[in-house]
């Protein structure tokens, strides 16, 4: 990594009793923490400390943070690959050039072993004279690559998030505000315009008119994965940034994101990349910790989500030298009530995998129905266990007798509910019962 890159802050010198606290606090809740794998994975961390920030796997050509590269495994990296072949923008020399990576859960397969989603990230970079003409280059190769991919022998287009709304207006019945992100259907896309009402009278906001503040850029698809017999949610985020004639880059949503949860998936992108982030500035780190603990602080108060916040304080730890509590973090993900995270994202995938113009196999979907209630049974127990598998089945039955997906909506919204209601007050308790995520909680509510 250049030298120019921000440094991680140093880590914070707990006292040597940190990491016996929190094995003892695992014992008492009854999470499985492995103490030779813990300390070893916390004196890995501490080991590199010391080394650079950005890891190159020789072996494979990936690359990424440290901190993240020491969660990534190998293992599904043809998978990712395969997937990333639909949801990767082209590179268009000179004009756009890009790089690619797993993120988030999809790059801790060695932590998070049930993750629910594909969750790709891309780095757009688009030369131009001016901005505007790097806005229209975006939503020429954003709409190209979803009408290109629409439907295919593994994929389906599902929608995309371009453009922001210009003024307060209602969609579908619902009131949506300006400043939000749009999304759009294939169908809209198509048609490049999407119909609003505003005072009471049809509206539309036309792709042309989007692409002049494209806001937070993200595409979605439905992927089946032939190796593992399942379908899934494969999605890209985008961080676009605009070159200009005089090298001045420039983000085009505001900042350019940091580089904390991705592995990159080819090794020829590091030139595009080291560029970016040299961008970054000094207080990269501590703007991304801050930013963490700002939605921590939204999700244990606001909007009560306490996986959310668990998976937030894993990495505010891991970049904060917290290594003993990030170590109970890790072994809380792989605790079989966490698998409840891919019932409640892949039943919303499955239920729009059946809907009008999918091409999808009906017995792989029955399948995976079958294998999520499979794990609700695992998971669950007491009433939350029969009214989920309730549903689940009323959702199977559905799906076998090609009945209307209206008419499943609710079966679908109620799962949701049920597993994300036991993933919360899962992770809430686990959280809460250890002395040290306690207090750090408390005195992040004391000071928001």
């Amino acid at each position: 990594m250049s030298d120019d890159a921000p440094p991680l802050p140093d880590p914070i010198d707990h006292d040597e009793g940190a990491l016996a606290g929190v094995i003892e606090s695992a014992r008492r809740l009854g999470v499985e923490l492995d103490e030779v794998e813990a300390a070893r994975w916390v004196a890995a961390l501490r080991t590199e400390s010391a080394g650079g920030d950005l890891v190159v796997d020789v072996d494979t050509g990936v690359y990424g943070h440290r901190v993240t590269m020491l969660d990534f495994t190998a293992a599904d990296l043809a998978r990712f690959r395969a997937i990333g072949e639909i949801v990767g923008l082209p590179d268009r020399p000179p004009e756009v050039r890009t790089a690619l990576a797993i993120s988030g859960s999809a790059a801790q397969g060695k932590v998070q072993v049930y993750p629910g989603d594909c969750d790709y990230f891309e780095r757009v970079h688009i030369v131009a004279p001016t901005r505007e003409a790097a806005c229209t280059i975006l939503a020429g190769v954003m709409r190209e690559k979803a009408l290109s991919t629409l439907v295919g022998p593994t994929y389906r287009f599902w929608e995309l998030k371009f453009g922001s709304y210009p003024r307060d207006a209602e969609r579908g019945g619902v009131p949506v505000r300006a400043g939000g992100p749009i999304s759009w259907t294939a169908e809209e896309v198509a048609a490049g315009r999407v119909e609003v009402i505003r005072d009471g009278r049809p509206e539309a906001i036309t792709w042309e008119e989007a692409s002049a503040d494209p806001g937070w850029c993200k595409l979605d698809w439905i992927v089946a994965d032939p190796a593992r017999h399942a379908l899934a949610n494969a999605s890209n985020v985008l961080d676009v940034t605009w070159e200009a004639q005089d090298g001045t880059i420039t983000s085009l949503d505001g900042a350019i994101d940091p580089y904390f949860q991705e592995v990159y998936l080819e090794a020829d992108t590091l030139p595009l990349f080291r560029r970016l982030v040299d961008e970054l500035s000094a207080d990269a780190v501590d703007d991304y910790v801050a930013q963490l603990e700002h939605e921590v602080v939204k999700y244990t108060t606001k909007d009560p989500n306490y996986g959310k916040v668990a998976r937030r304080l894993y990495n505010i730890f891991r970049l904060t030298g917290r290594y003993a509590e990030a170590a109970y973090l890790r072994e809380l993900f792989d605790e079989p009530t966490t698998v409840l995270y891919q019932v409640g994202a892949l039943i919303r995938t499955l239920d729009e995998a059946d809907r009008p113009g999918a091409e999808f196999d009906v017995e792989m979907i029955l399948r995976q129905v079958d294998t999520l209630i499979m794990s609700a049974v695992q998971a669950l127990e007491g009433r939350a266990e029969a009214e989920t598998v309730r549903n689940l089945l009323a959702v199977r039955d559905n799906i076998a007798h090609r009945r209307s997906s209206m008419e499943r909506a609710a079966g679908v919204g109620q799962v949701q509910g049920e597993v994300l209601g036991a993933v919360n007050d899962y992770f809430r308790q686990r959280l809460l019962e250890v002395p040290g995520i306690r207090a750090y909680l408390e005195d992040l509510a004391a000071r928001a």
